[in-house]
């Protein structure tokens, strides 16, 4: 704040334009963790969000790398200052972390902290995280440095906007999270509606050629002949509803929305950690977006059932008019070669129908105990 007002508000500006325009919580969480490092200059961040049994639901950090977070070991529980800084309304302002009664010490790999700053984010009566901030970047000429109380004053006024940024993303998701509660229930309607009076055809044919198999076996034949029909009849009918149904959310929300609640989806479902990012993605046609979502569906499927990773990354990129998906994991990986002579395919038949069916591409890399790599690219149109 000293440096000008001007400088300033627009370093604020930046930072409060950056969190609106995020959706989903999680990416709400980094970016506020990151704006906070940046606007106090600050060599680390971290926010807590805290969960009902003592530790947090999520906390994330800006300023430490993947290894070293990695090397810290488990998310930390609710004691000491991160405890503090949950049920009390203040900031907390400290010259030395080290040196508070309440510091407990840290795992060998955390990084060394001194100066640190830290406040609850709020909104209303709920503590909705808490927002903490070590090692303020400033010159030592006499040894000492720490943040200040214009410092202090900012950080509340990011606290207050990330308030709302992050209810805003939590009512996003809850309403995302209903529209496909909705979607799974009008998918049932169509099943029921497509399959209930063949199957229930199926099974009237089925008893009648059960009574006659030894009074009429000729005239049994036949009608095991006709539940034939109808069983390849009642396939056909969900295949097409569930194969050929495209998704409500893809006609309102485009492919970089649904792609990425489908892996917000999946993320919570699941222990493995799955991200989602796009880059520079135009509207494709439809059928191309339909094609990709698919394609994506299955690779998460595979990667989520039967690789055992713990990282599934996808992203959508740009790639001319068109546009490119890629879905890693860093799970057990497979022989493609040997996938195909034992007749075991993952889907990848499928996969590369759909991308071909669009006037596509479908590449897959894989080895044995490195993970898997596919990748479906489109013309676009």
């Amino acid at each position: 704040m000293s440096q000008g007002p001007r400088s300033g508000l627009n370093a604020v500006s930046a930072a409060l334009l950056a969190m609106s325009e995020q959706l989903e919580v999680r990416d709400v969480l980094k970016t506020i963790v990151a704006s906070a490092r940046e606007l106090l200059d600050a060599e680390y961040a971290a926010l807590g969000v805290p969960d009902d049994h003592g530790g947090f639901a999520q906390f994330v950090v800006d300023g430490v790398s993947e290894e070293q977070w990695r090397a810290i070991g488990p998310l930390p529980r609710q004691h000491g200052i991160l405890a503090a800084m949950l049920h009390k309304a203040e900031p907390e302002r400290l010259a030395d972390v080290r040196e508070d009664p309440r510091f407990e010490g840290w795992p060998s790999a955390h990084p060394d902290m001194s100066d640190f700053l830290g406040l609850p984010i709020r909104y209303g009566d709920e503590t909705l995280g808490a927002l903490f901030l070590a090692n303020k970047r400033c010159p030592r000429p006499d040894g000492g440095c720490g943040f200040t109380a214009d410092d202090e004053e900012l950080l509340s006024i990011l606290a207050q906007h990330a308030a709302i940024a992050l209810t805003n993303a939590r009512l996003y998701e809850r309403s995302r999270e209903l529209t496909i509660a909705e979607e799974r229930s009008r998918l049932a309607h169509e099943l029921h509606d497509a399959v209930s009076q063949k199957l229930f055809s199926l099974r009237l044919t089925a008893q009648a050629a059960a009574t006659l198999v030894d009074r009429d076996p000729s005239r049994a034949k036949g009608e095991l002949q006709q539940v034939a029909v109808l069983a390849a009849e009642a396939a056909d009918e969900l295949r097409a509803a569930v194969v050929e149904l495209r998704p409500a959310a893809l006609d309102e929300d485009g492919l970089v929305a649904t792609l990425r609640t489908h892996t917000h989806v999946l993320d919570r479902a699941h222990s493995a950690e799955v991200t989602f990012e796009s880059r520079g993605v135009r509207a494709l046609p439809a059928a191309q977006e339909e094609a990709m979502l698919r394609v994506a569906q299955e690779a998460l499927h595979n990667a989520l059932r039967h690789s055992g990773a713990e990282h599934v990354r996808v992203a959508l990129a740009r790639r001319g008019s068109g546009a490119v998906l890629r879905v890693t994991d860093d799970g057990s990986g497979f022989d493609p070669r040997v996938i195909r002579r034992a007749g075991r395919h993952l889907g990848l038949v499928s996969m590369r129908d759909r991308a071909s069916g669009v006037g596509g591409r479908l590449t897959v890399e894989s080895e044995p105990g490195k993970g898997t790599t596919i990748e479906m690219e489109v013309p676009g149109g």
